[in-house]
């Protein structure tokens, strides 16, 4: 293997690492993939355990719209995927509210709306400011050419949409908390948890942190083409390797890569498998594994010592992988459950749970009349750190009951009736996704202008790129895809 030079080698069948394989692929060049599972999909992949398959990460996918890039992939590339478009999409809880989120996003406002002393004037004016910056930023995710790095076609382009960016530039490097402030809704609690809950799943802080611009593109989610993939997101990621195969390209899973080291022309690359050459190197990983490839201690690359800083100040997961019997009279559909419990505590460690149930459409998910679920919250990845194995322990045990209480006590029709329990750590979302230290979610979205210093494609060093949720766009599953294609672009253009 290491006779022949490939255009790229790709660390990592995370969908950054896919995107990015895929649009080199179409693009002509010779691309190996590298997965060290036996599946691809990193934190949105789908593993198997005891003859159950859960989905690692509890969440929602957008971008399966016809003309976004998931949606695209699948008509182009003929992938078998079959998307469903459940309604309503997520239905948040707390005590004494469920509030369904259906795909009309008029039928939201109105809800919040409708609400005992809501204030209906600063909630309409919000969401309209919302929509405003949303509509702006979106086109961005639909059409990765127009993400930098800029050409003149693509500052022609964005030309023609100045006038959108308006509202965008007011907010920038500004908290959602402000905005929240600024409406008179700071005091309207309905509206905040779903803020809260919502920006903590998605830009990784609560929404009085959040940056107004990346918080008011993830309240578009829900309706940005999002769906659920019958049999698990992992059937996408599966069906990606597969169109990359078709291009041309070389999808080696099982293939652990253990070092990347420069060499004359290049990379070499050292895998489980034998070594492999590559004029260009893109790593689908966090910037800490980046630097365990490169055998780099901590001040030898300096940009991924400052990224890596910046991913150390976000979350781990806790999981909870269940099998359960459906509550009597249910659709059959996948659901989506986002639960909060005291609504005035922070939204980690079990206060806060994100849950996804697969539907009874799901073949090879669970047995016939069961359903698998995946739970998951958030834990602080510099507590964890700073714990011994001895104090984690006891720490893990005590969380994994209280996240199992408040399910029982938001989500009891679906936990009448469990059959088989899982728990999950950081240390076990790493062993299912081979995510360093288990973190997820990338940089936390907070507040400044620091989330706009790199806003390209990220080259740690001649050749050697990342991508992935720590490097913009960053933060979903459509997201790291953008990444990937246009990382990929900036690697065809230097051929």
């Amino acid at each position: 293997m290491a006779d022949t030079w490939y255009d790229a080698v790709v660390v990592g069948a995370g969908f950054g690492g896919l995107g990015t394989a895929l649009e080199l692929c179409r693009r002509g060049a010779r691309v190996a993939l590298c997965e060290g599972l036996n599946y691809p999909g990193g934190c949105a992949s789908t593993f198997r355990r005891g003859g159950y398959a859960f989905e690692s990460g509890a969440t929602l996918f957008s971008g399966f719209g016809e003309q976004q890039l998931f949606g695209r992939w699948i008509r182009e590339h003929a992938l078998d995927v079959t998307v469903d478009w459940l309604d309503p999409l997520v239905e948040l809880r707390a005590p004494g509210m469920r509030m369904p989120v259906h795909r009309d996003r008029e039928r939201l406002i109105t809800e919040f709306c409708a609400l005992p002393g809501a204030p209906v004037q600063g909630v309409r004016r919000f969401f309209a400011l919302q929509a405003q910056v949303a509509g702006a930023l979106w086109p961005l995710f639909d059409d990765p050419d127009l993400l930098p790095p800029l050409s003149l076609k693509t500052l022609l382009r964005h030309a023609g949409r100045v006038g959108s960016y308006a509202p965008l530039m007011r907010w920038l490097g500004r908290p959602l908390g402000e905005v929240l402030a600024r409406h008179g809704l700071e005091g309207f609690t309905p509206l905040r948890t779903y803020l809260d809950a919502l920006c903590q799943i998605t830009v990784q802080c609560s929404a009085a942190e959040a940056e107004t611009p990346f918080a008011f593109a993830a309240m578009d989610y829900y309706w940005r083409g999002t769906g659920h993939v019958r049999g698990g997101i992992g059937r996408l990621a599966t069906a990606l390797t597969k169109a990359i195969t078709d291009r041309g390209g070389e999808v080696l899973l099982a293939n652990r890569v253990r070092a990347v080291t420069p060499v004359d022309g290049g990379w070499k690359v050292t895998a489980r498998r034998g070594e492999l050459l590559a004029r260009h190197v893109v790593a689908n990983v966090l910037p800490h594994g980046l630097r365990t490839l490169l055998g780099a201690p901590a001040g030898q690359v300096p940009k991924l010592d400052a990224l890596a800083e910046r991913v150390d100040g976000g979350w781990g997961a806790a999981m909870l992988y269940l099998v359960v019997q459906p509550p009597e009279g249910d659709s059959g559909a996948a659901h989506h459950f986002d639960m909060v419990r005291d609504e005035q505590a922070p939204f980690i460690e079990g206060n806060h749970l994100f849950a996804s149930v697969s539907g009874a459409a799901d073949e090879g998910r669970a047995r016939p009349g069961q359903r698998t679920v995946t739970v998951s919250t958030h834990v602080p990845l510099k507590k964890i750190a700073g714990m011994t194995p001895e104090e984690q322990a006891p720490y893990f045990t005590g969380l994994h009951a209280r996240m199992r209480e408040n399910l029982d006590a938001l989500l009891p029709e679906w936990t009448a009736n469990v059959v088989h329990v899982m728990t999950g750590s950081p240390r076990t979302f790493q062993r299912f996704t081979l995510r360093e230290s288990g973190a997820v979610g990338g940089v936390p979205r907070r507040a400044g202008l620091d989330n706009y210093r790199i806003l390209g494609p990220f080259q740690a060093q001649r050749g050697l790129w990342l991508v992935g949720d720590s490097v913009f766009p960053g933060q979903s599953t459509l997201a790291t895809a953008v990444g990937g294609v246009r990382t990929a672009a900036s690697i065809a253009a230097t051929r």
